[in-house]
Formats: structure tokens, sequence, C-alpha cells
């Protein structure tokens, strides 16, 4: 059988699991969280399964599309549900299930203790679910669903614990930010719609070359809008640090393999309409650029472990937009980097997650220290990620994001300098950020208080005693598998250029670009910021004591610790004049709407009172106003014959 044209069932499988989760309720809770791991690895087992079916097929025959049924018959627009299986979309399908399984797994043990378990795996497999419909659609109408179903997974999951005011609130602000991008899809699917009659892929891709260059540059900012809400891109990043509200394995499968990764996917599956906008295109690359050194400022100041990463992943997600703005040279790198970073961000916040494990929760990094004698196998598997994030060879990271930095370089003019600086510098601030988060969490002398502190920080004294102590099984293991993707995953797809090759088919031939400097001394160049961002901060966060109190610091500082003002400038520009707009409209209603209504019934209320008095009810005034009627009748008949 072709399990190609059962590729729906990734997709039902954990859908159905969630509608058992959430209908049988508190009847399953002694097993539900088995049935969602199970049901995310069937899914996982069967992506593994159509992999080896597409290797054993030439490279032009590695498209299948699969029809479901009919699903939009309205007037001219008529959309087709239907699956494209090809090297692009299996390739997120494979990590959206293999890692999204790992963190099922880890999820049993870390949310052992809630009492609504079953409700969280029920909420994880359908975020799996939706996040499979947007990657396996061949149309950007169905795409839109799982975008809209991953939207609504996310803000149950973020907001878990809502009975925590802040948790909620942070749940709203990425649900109402994601709106924002949503809006630029609707205005892309429209335009599309309106110049091509169609949504679906294989139509608009095939009559794009032909099309209109304004047309497209419009629908290319218009993705792109859509692409900066779900992958936290500037200007609508700011969602992203609160997202940490929910629990830890949320952080790692929404920040690694799933949702953040979206707009990357929707920019390399949108090629051909970038391909004919280089406006667009250029954009594209400048987003990706600003965000990466935002992203990695913001990882400077964060004393929050997780803020910290998901600084992190937004920086780390800049680069792959980046790249993916470069058009084909930088296509298969930004998805190369995308596979190794959910490998190697989802163990370092599971690695968070069983830091907080043993630490009674803290997130605080001032409050650790030290913790590598207490959580061995904590600390090792998120070494593994940290030296993978830096690009330290042969770590993965070192495969995948030096190719996106050499990709930078390629051009003329003004272009590679400018943009290959930038992911040079983005490379020294990671090193420094991520050194930073890895020696204050690990190294050091111990800033919390196990009961036998000799240190006269009442700081210290006041934080609860705490033991910490290395994670169960269940969430140990699935971090030793993500350390070794983070180990040896890079260096596996880059023999031969395995995995650009594989993605040949959909994002072209990357072939040879020759960056303006050698690749040798570009090399060199990335080893040397990281190594001078690591010795940084080794000097300042290892070597050096780390006050348990943050300093004021500089400007910068200060202004990172408030990630650049990103909520600041919202309030200003959009929330303010919102509330503004909505005052007003809310006083034209009552005072002019409402109250010319309102002065009409006044006026009809007089106009009954006077009305009402000639009522009086008595039979010679009745008499009497009918004489003087007739009476004025005549007069006025006689008048007109005179």
């Amino acid at each position: 059988m072709d399990t190609l044209n059962l590729s729906w069932l990734l997709i039902a499988i954990p859908l159905a699991s969630a509608g058992v989760l959430l209908v049988l309720g508190r009847r399953v809770d002694r097993w539900g969280h088995w049935l969602g791991v199970l049901a995310s690895a069937a899914s996982a087992a069967g992506a593994i399964a159509m992999l080896v079916e597409l290797l054993g097929r030439g490279a032009a025959d590695r498209s299948v599309g699969v029809h479901l049924f009919r699903w939009i018959p309205a007037g001219d627009l008529n959309v087709d549900a239907g699956l494209l299986v090809d090297p692009l979309s299996l390739t997120f399908v494979l990590l959206i299930t293999f890692v999204g399984t790992l963190i099922h797994i880890y999820a049993v043990a870390y949310m052992e203790h809630d009492t609504d378990r079953r409700r969280f795996f029920a909420y994880l497999n359908l975020f799996v679910a939706a996040m499979l419909v947007l990657v396996l659609a061949d149309s950007y109408a169905l795409l839109f669903l799982g975008w809209e179903g991953v939207g609504l997974a996310s803000y149950l999951l973020i907001g878990f614990w809502n009975y925590r005011s802040d948790y909620a609130v942070a749940a709203k602000k990425a649900f109402v930010m994601n709106r924002v991008g949503d809006m630029g899809m609707l205005v892309a699917m429209m335009a599309l719609f309106a110049t091509f009659g169609s949504v679906n892929y294989e139509t608009v891709f095939a009559a794009a070359e032909g099309t209109n260059q304004g047309v497209l540059t419009l629908v290319g900012l218009m993705l792109l809008v859509g692409a900066c809400g779900k992958s936290a891109q500037f200007p609508l990043q700011a969602w992203l640090g609160d997202a940490m509200a929910g629990p830890t394995p949320v952080s790692a499968l929404i920040h690694a393999a799933t949702m953040v990764t979206a707009g990357v996917y929707l920019i390399v599956r949108s090629g051909p309409i970038f391909e004919g906008a280089p406006t667009a295109q250029l954009v594209v690359v400048i987003i990706g650029a600003i965000t990466l050194l935002f992203g990695a400022i913001i990882g400077c100041a964060k004393d929050d472990l997780k803020k910290a990463l998901a600084a992190s992943t937004m920086s780390q997600i800049g680069y792959m937009i980046l790249a993916a703005g470069l058009g084909p040279i930088g296509y298969a790198f930004a998805i190369f980097h995308l596979v190794t970073h959910g490998f190697f961000k989802a163990g370092m916040f599971l690695g968070a997650g069983s830091v907080m494990h043993g630490m009674g929760e803290e997130v605080d990094m001032r409050r650790f220290g030290g913790l590598r004698r207490y959580m061995k196998v904590t600390y090792a598997t998120f070494a593994f990620g940290w030296l993978a994030i830096l690009g330290v060879p042969p770590f993965s990271g070192f495969w995948s994001k030096d190719k996106i930095i050499e990709a930078a370089f390629v051009g003329e003019g003004w272009r590679p300098l400018v943009f290959g600086s930038v992911a040079l510098l983005g490379a020294g601030i990671t090193a420094f950020y991520m050194s930073r988060l890895f020696f204050m969490t690990f190294h050091g002398e111990k800033r919390w208080n196990d009961g036998h502190s000799s240190t006269p920080d009442t700081a210290i004294a006041r934080t609860p005693v705490q033991h910490p102590h290395e994670s169960p099984r269940l969430m140990t293991v699935p971090m030793i598998v993500l350390a070794v993707g983070s180990v040896a995953l890079g260096g596996l797809l880059s023999i031969g250029g395995v995995f650009t090759s594989w993605l040949e088919p959909v994002t072209g031939v990357v072939g040879d670009h020759e960056p303006v400097l050698p690749v040798w001394l570009l090399m060199t160049l990335t080893l040397a910021v990281v190594v001078v961002g690591l010795v940084l901060a080794w000097r300042q966060y290892a070597a050096s004591s780390v006050p348990v109190i943050a300093l004021a610091g500089s400007v910068l500082t200060r202004a990172a610790r408030k990630d650049l003002y990103q909520d600041e400038v919202n309030d200003g520009l959009l929330v303010q004049p919102g509330q503004y707009l909505t005052r007003s409209l809310v006083y034209g209603d009552r005072q002019v709407i409402d109250g010319a209504v309102g002065g009409l019934g006044r006026v009809m209320v007089r106009l009954g009172d006077v009305t009402r008095r000639l009522q009086t009810g008595y039979v010679r005034s009745y008499a009497a106003t009918m004489t003087i009627g007739l009476v004025a009748l005549v007069a006025v008949v006689l008048a007109t014959r005179i």
C-alpha cells in the first residue's frame, strides 16, 4: 500500500486523541497522558515510513498530492482539501512529531502532580495536529486553518495555569498579536484569489512568474506580516517572552518544533512569490537581520532562565528568516538551521525545566550557580545544546548557522557587507549571552539557600530552602536523545550535502555562490567572535562573583531588561490610540446616536402629552370641537368659491 495516501492519518491520530481526552474528561485521568504520547509517537512512526518511501523515489517524483474532499465550493472560489507530501513538508513533519513525542514523554513526569494533566496532553495533541495541517496543506486556505489551530492551541497552553492573572494576560497577548499577523495572511489570500482565481500552491506558483511585480510585492509583504506574527519577528515579537507563562514543555514545543517555525516555512514555501518580488525579498532579509540582533541584545540582560532562552529563539529564528529572504541560496540553509535548532533548543528548554524541577520552580539565574555538581545529566545535555547554538565545531549549530553567515556574505554592492556583518555580530553576541546563561546556572558559587548558607546576603536568606536534585528518567531520557541530535545531527546531514540535495525539488539547487570574503576567513572570523563572546561571559559570570540582586547597569542594559521597550512602543502606537478611538466611538454612540433616538422619543412623549390634554371625556367639548371644525371647513369652502 502507498503510505503517502495515508498521510491524513498523521493529522487524524493526534486530533482524535485530543477529542477523546477532552470528551471523556476525568474518566481517563489515569491513562490519558499515555494516550497523548502514543498518538504523537504513531504520527512520528508514520512520518518515518513516508520518509523511507520518498527516499526510494527519484528526486522528480518526491512531490505527491493527496486529495481529501471538496472543501469550499463558493462561486468562483473552489478549494479542495488536499495534502502535499514533499521533502519540505515531510522535513517539518518529522521534526514536529519526533521532537514533539520526546516533549510528550518529558511532560508525563513534569506534569505528574497537576490535576489537569490529561487536559494538558489533549492540548498538546491539538497543537501537533494543527501544526501538521499547516505544513502538509496544499493550499493557503488549508494552511490558514492549521495556522489558526496553532494559534488557538498556543493560547490554551500558554494560559494553561490561567488561575494566575499574569499567565492569562500572557495567553491573551500572544493570541491578539498573532491575530495582527493573521490579517496579513488574509489580505495576501484575497490578493492571490483576485489575481489568480485560486489559493492553491500549484496554480499560484505556476502563474507567479509572469505576474505583475507590484501584486507579488503586496502578497509577499502581507505574507511576511503573517510570518512576523507567528514567528515573533520584529515588530510583532513582544508576545514571545510572555509565552514562558505556560508549562516548560509548552515552551519547548512552541520555541523549538512548532509554532515559531511556521513563519520560516511560509516564506520558504512561498519562494516563487518572493523571487518575483525583489523588494519584498529584501524586506524579509532586513526583518531577519533586525530581529536576530534585537533578540540577542535582550538575551544579554535577562535573568529569567526561560525568558533568556525565549530571546535566543527570537534571534535564531531571525537567522532563518534572513536566510529565507536570500532566495535559493538560503532556503535550504534556513531549513537546515531550523532542524538543528529544533533539537538543541528543545533540549535546552527541557534542561531549563529540569533545573526548575530541582530548584522548586525558581527561574532567576542569579539564584542558581554551581548546579553542575547536583544535576550532572541536566548539565551535560544542556552543555551540548549550548555548544551547538554557539556554533562550536563539530556540534550541529556549526554546520547550519555558519552556512547562513556564509550565504549572507554572498551578493553584490552593500548588501553582503551589511547583512553578513550583522550575522557575524549576532554570532558573537549569541556566544556571550548563551554562555552567560550557562555559567550563571551551572558554574560559579551557589547563590541559593540550602539551609546551611553562611553568606550574610539577606536576599538568599529570604528564599525558600532548596535541595537541587536530578530529574527522573522520563525527563532525562528525552534530554539525552535531544543532546545526541545537538552533537551529531548537523554533521550527519552535511555529509555530501545530503540535506540540501534532499530539499532541492522544492527549494532549488543551492549552487556555487562565492561569498565576498573567502570561506576559510569567514569560518575563522566566526569562531573568533564566538570565542571572544564566550571568554567575556566566563570572566564576568564564572570567574567573578555574580550578585544575587541585579545591578542597575547601563542604559542599554536597562532597556534590554525591558525588552527594548517593545511593550511601551506597542502601547504608545497601538493600545492607547485604540483605547481613545474606542472611547470616542462609545461617546459618539451614546451622545449622538443614542441621543438622537432618545430625543425623538422624548419629543413624541411630549406630543402625546399635548394631545392627551385634548381628550377631556366631556361630550360637550367634543361637540364644540366638531362645530368649530365644521365652521372652519365651511369658511374655507366659501372662501375658495369667491
